[in-house]
């Protein structure tokens, strides 16, 4: 069992994701588990610790106050429900903060302005520095207001995943109303029995946690596991622990064994290597042969042409893509020097044939190691 205690002693950034089952009561919001929370996240920026906080609980602040029984299927009054929401939820942090003379910033976001473009992906990374510079808690949040479908993040846990590798931050810590993951649902079995650690997410650990729902908000236990594989594999830790238990942050960084705790990937992937391979959204996809996906998985080699044995979509010079293996698993994500109709012509063939085929050959490469993302080869498909 590896030491989490470590992990925490050398964090100076962290990211803490909270749930609105967390967050929220039969009367709205919790104001005992707020408070609580912001009297710890306080005390860690007290201690030269960064904090940024991905929170939940617009939609089940809104609910609450516009006075449904329950989330209404339509998107219009989900979102109009959500905007509601998220004026009460931000005020209830600001004034929680105020007693401490923190000041706290709301950051809403879509899929888009992350994997978008590299432009605006590091812009909203340049405004989260300074906002920490500052000594600014960022509380992040989707923008449920304006999010579609083809702009969503899925649910909050992706979402604070992808600010963890974006702000290459030390630990992320997912906060939720039970203590972690367990063998089963222990809101509905007695017998189900907490798993301290996790080294390695595989198909049994997900179908454990794809027995376990969430309550109020959309990600429940299969989510957090998503979320795990993504900063893990990245080289981060992660913990699932209980919003709810008094003090939790304070105990983790103490050293105290709470929740369930994931070990990282030894190395640890730069900010664009994270973005590549875990933000962008594939425009295409290359199928490659036993000896190129070797040559990439276990060298560290860029993709040449002789690999390629097919090319779908139909996506430009620059784009990302995703490339898969000949039994159909993903094997990486890369940006690619040519273009689809350009890869249909030198799929195959050697690199000094090339200019032959294309009349130029700006590339030997068709995509470089540098802009090669290798995924885990659990990473869902």
């Amino acid at each position: 069992m590896s030491n989490s205690e470590e992990y925490f002693r050398a964090v100076r950034r962290v990211v803490v994701k909270v749930g609105s089952n967390v967050l929220t009561g039969r009367d709205g919001l919790n104001m005992v588990v707020i408070d609580s929370l912001c009297s710890q996240i306080n005390r860690l920026f007290r201690e030269g610790i960064e904090v940024i906080l991905v929170s939940s609980g617009a939609m089940a602040s809104g609910r609450k106050k516009i006075g449904l029984a329950r989330r209404p299927d339509e998107i219009p009054k989900r979102q109009a429900m959500a905007a509601v929401g998220q004026a009460g939820l931000i005020l209830a942090y600001e004034n929680a903060f105020s007693s401490y003379d923190r000041k706290v910033a709301q950051i809403l976001l879509t899929s888009d302005d992350l994997s978008g473009s590299r432009r605006r992906y590091l812009n909203a990374r340049n405004t989260l520095y300074t906002l920490l510079s500052w000594k600014v808690l960022p509380i992040i949040n989707e923008n449920d207001t304006v999010v579609v479908e083809e702009i969503k993040f899925g649910d909050n846990d992706n979402l604070s995943a992808l600010i963890t590798l974006m702000m290459n931050a030390d630990i992320l810590i997912n906060l939720t109303d039970i203590d972690g993951l367990f063998t089963a649902d222990p809101r509905t079995c007695e017998d189900a029995k907490l798993i301290e650690e996790v080294s390695t997410i595989n198909k049994s650990i997900e179908k454990i946690a794809g027995d376990i729902p969430g309550a109020l908000g959309t990600g429940g236990m299969m989510s957090k596991i998503q979320a795990a594989r993504k900063v893990t594999s990245a080289g981060v830790p992660m913990v699932i622990a209980n919003g709810r238990r008094p003090n939790i942050l304070e105990q983790l960084f103490k050293g105290e064994r709470r929740g369930t705790f994931f070990v990282p990937a030894k190395d640890k992937l730069s900010s664009r290597k994270c973005w590549i391979g875990f933000t962008v959204k594939p425009k295409g996809g290359i199928k490659i042969d036993e000896g190129a996906a070797l040559a990439i998985r276990e060298k560290g080699k860029s993709l040449l042409a002789g690999g390629i044995l097919d090319i779908s979509g139909d996506f430009g010079v620059g784009a990302p893509v995703e490339i898969t293996d000949t039994h159909n698993s993903r094997l990486a994500v890369g940006l690619v020097n040519y273009s689809a109709g350009e890869l249909k012509k030198i799929k195959g063939c050697n690199t000094r044939e090339i200019k032959e085929r294309l009349g130029h050959k700006p590339y030997d490469e068709v995509i470089h190691r540098d802009n090669l993302t290798v995924l885990d080869p659990c990473s869902p498909q």
